[in-house]
């Protein structure tokens, strides 16, 4: 009888020191799987975080530049930054053909072509890496207010794709004299749009890019 009392207990002790054994096991496994569970978020997060956000920056004297701007904005999930100059252009200002309308002032003295801003940097202005600007042509040449802000800001470590709207000429070497005026960047080609431009031509620009979706 003894001796079976004591078969039984070793008995006893063995299966209570396994099913120990189990659960260490199974929590350990449970840790384990959390800390991988962990580690993979915290890797997806920092790749998300990493992924490079798109600004759309434009200037519109008449409202078409600001059209294809919010277009592209609409299409890409991106953000936008609207240059406004801290003295806003009136439509008088804006009489080409009239010697002293303020445009015709500030095109034949390059001293009044560096505008005044009401902002000169969005915000967040660093976490962007890729800006595209865009800009009505004055006589050849992005709009002042335009080379203003090339000015102000430093674009390294930024991919820079320009485009601009006019009513016959081209994007010339406007885009060119952006990337000599601002600070560093990698300035890349750059589109013309006339003012009125189908959705569809600014759409397959947007997708020739290759950026959809970078801001979501």
């Amino acid at each position: 009888m003894k001796s079976l009392k004591k078969t039984l207990v070793l008995l006893l002790s063995a299966t209570l020191v396994a099913c120990a054994a189990l659960c260490v096991a199974g929590c350990g496994g449970q840790q384990a799987s959390s800390a991988a569970s962990s580690t993979s978020s915290s890797a997806s997060s920092e790749a998300t975080e990493a992924r490079g956000k798109t600004l759309v920056v434009y200037y519109s004297a008449t409202g078409n530049t600001a059209a294809i701007a919010q277009a592209i904005v609409a299409q890409m999930g991106a953000t936008s930054f609207a240059i406004q100059p801290a003295q806003p252009y009136t439509s008088a200002d804006l009489e080409y053909d009239n010697p002293d309308s303020r445009v015709s002032k500030e095109h034949a003295d390059a001293a009044l072509q560096d505008v005044a801003l009401a902002q000169e940097t969005p915000d967040d202005w660093a976490s962007y890496e890729t800006v595209i600007i865009g800009y009505p042509i004055w006589w050849g040449e992005a709009a002042y207010p335009v080379a203003s802000f090339a000015r102000a800001n430093d674009f390294t470590g930024k991919s820079v794709i320009p485009f601009c709207t006019s009513a016959s000429s081209d994007i010339g070497n406007s885009a060119e004299k952006l990337s000599q005026a601002a600070q560093g960047g990698e300035w890349l080609g750059g589109m013309r749009f006339p003012a009125n431009v189908n959705s569809d031509e600014v759409r397959q620009w947007v997708d020739d890019l290759g950026l959809e979706n970078q801001n979501l």
